[in-house]
């Protein structure tokens, strides 16, 4: 898994724009919390062999981007959890998880 870092807000503009082309992911990870670091090497070993390689996965580092976060909130009007994982598809945010709901199957469910 390769990801793209998301380390502010004027991204968010391209990456509603990609989303048009392709299911765009971001991952909110807190580096000082247990569950994140579950979720995420969770998602970094079972990624590859999802068939996923059409979805571009983005993270964010919650503690040094907390402001892109928040951003995140209101530009997808999601609430904000962390983790958290965003599918975004067309412009809109039409999934997300938290927790130890973040899994790559609830990924590919999303996507069917």
């Amino acid at each position: 898994m390769k990801w793209n870092a998301l380390t502010s807000g004027e991204q968010l503009e391209n990456i509603k724009a990609e989303s048009l082309k392709q299911p765009v992911v971001i991952f909110k990870h807190s580096t000082s919390c247990s569950i994140s670091a579950t979720a995420k090497n969770r998602l970094e070993r079972q990624w590859d062999d999802a068939g996923l390689e059409n979805v571009k996965p983005y993270f964010l580092d919650l503690l040094s981007y907390r402001s892109v976060s928040n951003q995140i909130a209101t530009a997808f009007d999601v609430r904000h959890e962390s983790p958290q994982l965003l599918l975004i598809r067309n412009g809109e945010c039409t999934s997300d998880w938290s927790h130890l709901g973040i899994r790559v199957d609830e990924v590919k469910k999303a996507l069917a």
